[in-house]
């Protein structure tokens, strides 16, 4: 990929001095990798923002989260990140392949972080969507910040973030300490009281029963899904969906048991919807009911494709993979139930810093993440520790304790998902390690997605049919 004409006509006509490196040999992995190359290289990326008063350049280190609330009190603005297909819009108007990291390109304010403009050493900048980046000197950016740039404290750097997110020792006292400061409710002894959060639904609590039955058979199952009629026309739906090529019409949940899904899946499919119900999702927006019914649906089909593609003497407990997958992003109910006050903020931060997981986010904002609610209360719920697990250490490639394999599955779908624009979050390489831990191959990656984005459609339709 040529490197951008634009920029190479700013550069010269502002007579900068610089160095254009590539960071991939490998055009189509450094596209894939942006984030993470950006990340590792300790350069410098742009996050394109905007209010009432207009849009807003900001540069800040690919290893650092953005401070969107200490922006906008710093430059007393109502700032929040531009729309996607508004982005692509500018990108195409002014003739780039992407957003540089330069100050003033196309005659935009910017904002850049002072630890890049203190910086003694020569620094790089993300040259757009190409894979080049430049390196300059502390000279030559202040030539680019001349007239409409400004250097603000305004970032955060990812890794001390991260280090109290991999951590399990401390998560009961992160999530006091955060829904202390977060709410009004008086500190109570039980956590269960000051969360408030509500009890197990009792369609999950006899599921559950029915998980630890020996005796258990489909007539068990089927009477206790029954009960729910809601929930038993998502399961038939879902049984009846082309996505499994059922012969006939799926009549009933004896039907989408023995002829489509079998009983492990439709207990686990049952639980998760069941538990997914418990708490209001918002309706709209990017991280609206949608948005999240669509990605655990995809992320369900991803964990059934890799434990499919596992050798059986390897493989994990197929309905505790799928389950975790359902309930991937449990913790996101959690927290736009229990921080109402700070959920709008929040949602604002997740769209600016789409470079970093939304947990390092949550981390920054609130003092505790998904990964540690979702799980705790899951704990609670006395659901199987696989689950409990796999939602704590989703985001932990190097987690290798007990059931590590359910969470790596769950690190593991969530990345190739994201390569295809099928989840958000940054893009970032699978070890061969890691997939040897999980006796898996690129192979078994590579035809899983194909898969995944041949049933795109029919994935689509459950995903909007649960959402309504």
């Amino acid at each position: 990929m040529q490197f951008p004409s634009n920029v190479k006509k700013l550069l010269d006509t502002k007579q900068i001095n610089y160095t254009m490196t590539t960071y991939s040999n490998d055009t189509a992995t450094a596209n894939h990798y942006r984030d993470h190359h950006l990340r590792d290289s300790n350069a410098a990326r742009s996050i394109l923002l905007e209010d009432e008063r207009g849009k807003l350049l900001v540069v800040v280190p690919a290893n650092c989260l953005l401070d969107l609330q200490r922006l906008c009190q710093l430059t007393s603005r109502n700032l929040h990140a531009v729309d996607a297909k508004e982005v692509e819009n500018y990108i195409s108007s002014k003739n780039l392949d992407g957003i540089p990291a330069i100050p003033n390109i196309s005659g935009l304010e910017t904002v850049i972080d002072e630890r890049l403009t203190k910086a003694q050493e020569p620094i790089l900048l993300d040259a757009g969507k190409s894979p080049h980046l430049l390196e300059i000197d502390n000279e030559a950016l202040d030539q680019l910040m001349a007239h409409k740039a400004s250097s603000l404290d305004i970032a955060i750097p990812i890794a001390q973030i991260e280090q109290g997110l991999m951590s399990t020792d401390n998560d009961v006292a992160d999530i006091k300490q955060s829904v202390s400061k977060f709410t009004a409710l008086r500190i109570k002894q039980r956590l269960e009281d000051t969360l408030e959060m509500p009890p197990l639904p009792e369609t999950a609590q006899r599921i559950i029963k029915l998980r630890v039955d020996p005796d258990a058979d489909i007539s068990d199952l089927s009477s206790i899904v029954e009960t729910d009629p809601s929930l038993a026309a998502q399961v038939v739906s879902w049984a009846s969906s082309p996505y499994y090529s059922a012969p006939g019409k799926i009549r009933s949940i004896h039907d989408a048991i023995v002829r489509v899904l079998g009983f492990d899946m439709v207990l686990n499919l049952a639980l998760g919807i069941a538990l997914s119900r418990t708490l209001d999702i918002p309706p709209r927006g990017p991280h609206g009911s949608q948005t999240y019914w669509r990605t655990a649906v995809y992320m369900a089909a991803t964990m059934e494709g890799l434990v499919t593609a596992i050798d059986r003497p390897h493989r994990p407990g197929f309905g505790l993979a799928y389950l975790s997958g359902l309930l991937h992003n449990f913790g996101y109910l959690i927290i736009a139930d229990v921080f109402p006050p700070y959920f709008d903020r929040l949602c604002k931060s997740w769209d600016a810093n789409p470079h970093v997981d939304d947990s390092v986010v949550e981390k920054q904002q609130i003092g505790v993440s998904r990964q540690q609610l979702s799980s705790w209360l899951m704990d609670l719920w006395n659901m199987p520790q696989e689950v409990v697990t796999a939602l704590r250490h989703q985001d932990n490639p190097d987690y290798d304790g007990e059931h590590a394999i359910y969470a790596n599955l769950l690190y593991i779908s969530h990345r190739i998902l994201c390569l295809r624009g099928l989840a958000d979050g940054p893009k970032q390489p699978l070890s061969p390690e890691m997939l040897a831990r999980v006796h898996l191959t690129q192979t078994d990656l590579d035809e899983t997605l194909d898969n995944i984005i041949e049933s795109a459609l029919e994935l689509e339709t459950i995903a909007n049919e649960l959402s309504h």
